[in-house]
């Protein structure tokens, strides 16, 4: 395999207890195959401050520092720390261990093979400086983003930024952190698979929580002046001003998560999820090529009961002119509706909520009815998939690639040893295609047949870009 020279640069906001540091992008050097930092001892600065932004313990220190058991840390000298993780060798990958050499070793070139190891250190943002007098007029925007792409095509560098929230800060982690290492796993992987002797790498990465004060900060810093590219955040509160600084700067910003944003007033915003609209449209189209096999009932309830993605396929339904018979909810519950089914067709069996909790009590009735020999479907929820429904379903998902994962799977038994967190979907697929998808659009493509994803890029009027890889799965 034609080797390849990675030079994804991670520059990690390292925050101390009582105040914000500077962002900081310490070398890299491998110790007999164990990766560490080179770290320049700053001012009124101590081990055990040293230990804690680093996330690492003070003996860890001293074994790569044997020096410091009989005269303590001085300022300036540069210290080797421990990242945990060990280094792959050019010639040799490797697997990555957890467990670490217990004596101290000479230091070995800096290795530039391998994306860089996941996990995160204590990120924060920079305090601002108040420097009003200076900020750039719109004029002075546009050439910075005009020197932005001329830089990128100079160097043949494409310069990303990955905003997320890591929880680093927390002392107990949720499993959404989890979901977002993996995420992060992903993202590395893809830049290691895309690079090659024309194109090379650069990504930031950002533990901006859900905090809006942490991306405005961001935000007023000049962190983000070279990114090409921005994937992230998650939440409403910040997707707002992230979407402003994106206007501002030219910069496409790829929301993985979010399906409600204003995408007619944001023409720099990539919405990978599927709106309630879109998913309602896809399920009228199979229903309408399913008309002659097809009956529909839809349970009536409390126009307030209903979830907001039921209440649009029904209006969908109305504005292509698709039947539905409707039983009320006290009769399904009271196994007396027969009357509204057809015994020669297949029922569709729309529910009041998109939350299975919420349906739950509903599933046994539908079963008798099944037995007695009805046909049923239900129009389900991807999220249902890990639930024991014995019934056939149909749903909308994103989540439909048959790539074949072979490679990407040896890759990742190569450079990570954890297990994967998440399955439905996996966060390392969506951080993999969402990342190969940005880096396609900063190349001129708008459409990415990923591991997990296929990803097809469709603009809303002169606004944003939403994806429509969205297909209809019937289980």
């Amino acid at each position: 395999m034609k080797s390849k020279t990675c030079i994804i640069s991670l520059l990690f906001l390292l925050l101390g207890s009582v105040q914000a540091q500077e962002l900081l992008n310490y070398p890299l050097d491998t110790v007999n195959g164990e990766e560490v930092y080179r770290y320049e001892v700053e001012r009124s600065v101590g081990l055990y401050r040293i230990s804690v932004n680093f996330n690492v313990s003070q003996s860890d220190i001293i074994r790569l520092n044997p020096q410091l058991n009989e005269r303590g840390v001085h300022y300036k000298e540069v210290l080797l720390i421990p990242t945990g993780r060990l280094g792959l060798k050019e010639s040799q990958p490797v697997v990555v261990e957890t467990t670490v050499k217990e004596t101290p070793v000479p230091v070995e070139p800096i290795v530039k093979e391998t994306p860089a190891p996941v996990e995160v250190p204590a990120p924060a943002v920079q305090e601002p400086v108040d420097n009003a007098e200076q900020q750039p007029t719109a004029n002075s925007q546009e050439q910075k983003a005009k020197g932005r792409k001329q830089k990128a095509q100079s160097d043949k560098t494409i310069e990303l930024a990955l905003l997320l929230p890591f929880e680093s800060q927390q002392t107990k982690r949720s499993g959404n952190a989890d979901r977002m290492r993996e995420f992060y796993q992903g993202a590395l992987l893809a830049l290691n698979d895309l690079q090659d002797d024309s194109v090379q790498f650069r990504l930031r990465v950002y533990d901006i929580e859900r905090s809006e004060r942490r991306l405005n900060i961001l935000c007023d810093s000049t962190e983000l002046d070279n990114v090409q590219g921005i994937i992230g955040p998650l939440y409403p509160i910040q997707i707002e001003r992230m979407a402003s600084w994106c206007e501002e700067h030219q910069v496409p910003m790829l929301l993985p998560f979010s399906d409600d944003s204003e995408l007619t007033k944001r023409p720099h915003i990539l919405q990978f999820n599927s709106t309630d609209r879109q998913e309602a449209d896809s399920l009228c189209q199979w229903m309408i090529a399913h008309d002659s096999l097809l009956h529909c009932v839809a349970v009536d309830v409390r126009e307030a009961d209903m979830s907001e993605s039921v209440r649009t396929l029904r209006e969908q339904m109305k504005a292509d002119s698709i039947p539905c018979a409707t039983i009320a909810l006290r009769d399904l519950l009271n196994d007396s509706v027969e009357y509204a089914l057809d015994s020669a067709k297949e029922n569709l069996i729309i529910l009041h909520s998109d939350k299975y909790q919420h349906v739950r009590i509903l599933m046994p009735h539908l079963v008798k009815l099944q037995a007695k020999g009805y046909a049923l479907r239900v129009v389900s929820q991807y999220s249902w998939i890990k639930e024991d429904i014995t019934l056939p379903q149909i749903y909308t998902s994103m989540f439909t690639s048959e790539a074949d994962r072979t490679a990407y799977d040896t890759l990742w038994r190569m450079y990570y040893t954890n297990e994967h967190v998440s399955d439905a979907p996996r966060f390392d697929l969506l951080g993999y295609d969402l990342t190969q998808a940005l880096v396609a659009w900063l190349q001129g493509r708008k459409e990415v047949n990923g591991q997990q994803s296929l990803i097809r890029w469709k603009q809303d009027g002169e606004g944003g870009w939403q994806n429509e890889g969205v297909k209809v799965i019937e289980k």
